[in-house]
């Protein structure tokens, strides 16, 4: 049996099992429209058809990526380390002139856990968030 060193171990490692984004849910990889990273190639099509539905004057105001601070009943709902408040990043927010008001939405294949939590932390604040 040859022998090998724990460098050796590392590199053979490292170049057998390449890196992945812990961020990624599910296999969704990162893509790119028009000079634009989106998170996944649904979140993508979305906003396609939202710049689509923008330009036909049913939809104002479109913006991607938008974070609404986070806030408990006793204020600013903070980071572990205290310094920063945490908060939601909505995938898209837009103003539906059919509806007549402001939409929050997220595109998702499924809902995880923390996205049900900070769902529940907005509602509790008057704000829906619309999961598409």
């Amino acid at each position: 049996m040859e022998r090998m060193t724990a460098e050796q171990l590392r590199a053979l490692q490292q170049s057998e099992t390449p890196k992945e984004d812990k961020r990624r849910v599910r296999g969704a990889q990162r893509t790119t429209v028009d000079g634009i990273a989106f998170d996944s190639k649904a979140e993508a099509d979305r906003w396609c058809e939202l710049s689509l539905l923008q330009r036909a004057g049913k939809i104002s105001g479109l913006r991607r990526q938008v974070e609404i601070p986070l806030e408990g009943r006793d204020g600013p709902i903070m980071t572990d380390t205290g310094k920063q408040q945490r908060v939601y990043r909505a995938d898209f927010v837009y103003v539906d002139h059919a509806l007549g008001c402001q939409v929050i939405e997220d595109r998702k294949g499924h809902a995880t856990d923390v996205f049900n939590l900070k769902k529940a932390i907005l509602a509790a604040q008057g704000i829906e968030v619309v999961l598409t």
